[in-house]
């Protein structure tokens, strides 16, 4: 009797994988946005500080962004594999110690970004509105939500920009080249243009800092915490660690362009801005946006004005693009991380997280309709954000006291290690006095820092449910962390010509 033909059904699953397309200089142009951020928050900071105050802060902030990058080369290639951006480095070094500082770091620094869209939406809008339909002034409103047309035009873009990114990668980088290049225009005439024509007066660059010397270090330390939102954002390029290409070179040049570049707008731009209109022109704008139509009008003509406001509109476009791309990324890495609902941990068949995208873009059409101002939003969003920051700036510290043999392919180098301690405790000193004790007198209120704590507790809260309920686990308030790396990132190190298998037993990896 012949055998019986027995046939074995096969399953496949597809694990899919975030896709390696990225070179340094599409990280570069992602944080191409970070002046939008710069064009969103710039009225206010001269209102409070004056032109001279608001340019002097600005350059110290980026500044203090740029020294963080160089922290961040560091941590980015030590987890080649974990994508979600300086959270997920703050949750690796501090598991060993409290498991919660994951999911506060990671949750803080989604919102953080994600609100960008609502804050940059109706920043386009109100530019839009000032400068082709000033005479539209209608609204509706009722139970706290408000729709005029500057609303509006803010869906409309944040729905156009959740579209380009659940289309896949490619796109997105694309509209990040053209608008990139578009926001250069407009950048180059507020930065240089008032010297060219004349419009530059040093008598409009004024202080608005009280005469006591300790009302002004608080006003400015206030100040500068409410900066960080915008002047650290070109961290972001660390998010994308696994789609680059080659990873140990593109991160750590995309890091430094980016932080590069940032600086030479955030000191140029708060210069140029205040030297053509003064402190006066500027405060006297309740919108803090419009006035870039004034300085436009004056410095390149009426007509000319129009391509610029139209230029600027796009570089705010890519800000939204950016914040679709780093915030949809840091909710889909704290989902593999098991850190909240399993939900967000999947990408789609374009191999992008394209269910957080969709949460981005559900709640930010309820922040731009239901607090429908800017400054709210970002004073709201920037304590998860400094709190990232600062768990991510500490965890160097802790990952090269717990992991010493750990792959490092990029090493901050020795005599930079007390410049990052002082950027840290820079910034404890920035959220405790500018979040909490002056948020009041100096800020946009205390009120502002409780709803950002009340969104860590809705992160928690995911965070519990799915390690109790989806998980079904007893609660661990502490994990061992790994002494060497697992499979997948050893071989991410090995493409990277690193070795990664032996180090316990081994020397100190000696790096940059």
């Amino acid at each position: 009797m012949n055998a019986p033909d027995v046939r074995t059904a096969v399953v496949e699953v597809e694990e899919r994988e975030l896709l390696k397309t990225m070179r340094w200089w599409d990280g570069f142009v992602v944080c191409l946005a970070n002046p939008g951020f710069l064009i969103a928050a710039l009225g206010g900071s001269v209102v409070a500080l004056g032109t001279a105050g608001a340019t002097v802060l600005w350059t110290a902030s980026v500044l203090i962004g740029f020294c963080q990058n160089l922290v961040y080369a560091e941590l980015a290639l030590m987890f080649p594999t974990k994508t979600g951006g300086i959270s997920l480095f703050a949750h690796e070094a501090w598991r060993k110690y409290s498991t919660l500082v994951g999911p506060l770091a990671t949750f803080g620094y989604w919102f953080a970004w994600s609100s960008v869209l609502a804050i940059n939406g109706l920043v386009v809008g109100t530019l839009i509105q000032a400068k082709w339909f000033s005479s539209t002034t209608f609204s509706i409103s009722g139970g706290h939500f408000l729709f005029n047309l500057a609303i509006f035009i803010g869906i409309g873009v944040i729905l156009a920009v959740w579209l380009f990114n659940v289309l896949g990668m490619k796109i997105g980088l694309w509209v990040g080249y053209v608008t990139g290049g578009l926001l250069l225009i407009p950048l180059v005439v507020l930065m240089f243009g008032g010297y060219i024509t004349g419009d530059w007066h040093s008598s409009n660059m004024t202080f608005n800092f009280p005469s006591s010397t300790g009302s002004a270090l608080l006003l400015a330390i206030t100040w500068m915490y409410f900066m960080g939102w915008s002047a650290y954002g070109f961290e972001a390029v660390a998010t994308f660690g696994p789609e680059y290409h080659e990873p140990k070179h593109d991160l750590p040049t995309g890091l430094k362009t980016a932080a590069l570049f940032s600086v030479i707008v955030y000191a140029l731009v708060p210069l140029g801005v205040g030297g053509v209109l003064g402190t006066k022109t500027i405060s006297n704008d309740p919108t803090f946006i419009a006035f870039y139509v004034q300085a436009f009008d004056k410095l390149v003509g009426n007509t000319a004005a129009d391509f610029m406001i139209a230029f600027m509109v796009a570089g705010l476009i890519l800000s939204m693009n950016t914040a679709t791309m780093d915030g949809s990324r840091a909710l889909y890495g704290i989902a593999r991380d098991d850190m909240t609902i399993k939900q967000l941990g999947v990408l789609s068949k374009r191999h992008v997280p394209s269910r957080a995208m969709t949460l981005d873009m559900v709640l930010n059409i309820w922040l731009l309709t239901f607090f429908h101002g800017a400054l709210p939003i970002i004073a709201a969003g920037n304590l998860g954000y400094f709190l990232a920051n600062i768990f991510a700036q500490s965890g160097l510290f802790l990952l090269r006291k717990d992991r010493p043999r750990w792959p490092r392919p990029y090493r901050l180098r020795a005599w930079l290690m007390p410049v990052a301690a002082l950027v840290l405790t820079l910034n404890i000193v920035f959220l405790v006095v500018g979040g909490f004790l002056e948020a009041n007198k100096y800020g946009y209120g205390l009120s502002k820092t409780l709803i950002g704590m009340a969104v860590l507790a809705v992160g928690l809260l995911a965070f519990f449910f799915r390690r109790l309920v989806q998980d079904r686990q007893p609660m661990r308030w502490r994990e061992a962390p790994p002494t060497v790396p697992d499979a997948e990132a050893a071989r991410a190190f090995e493409e990277m010509g690193v070795e990664s298998g032996a180090l316990a037993a081994g020397p100190v990896l000696a790096s940059r």
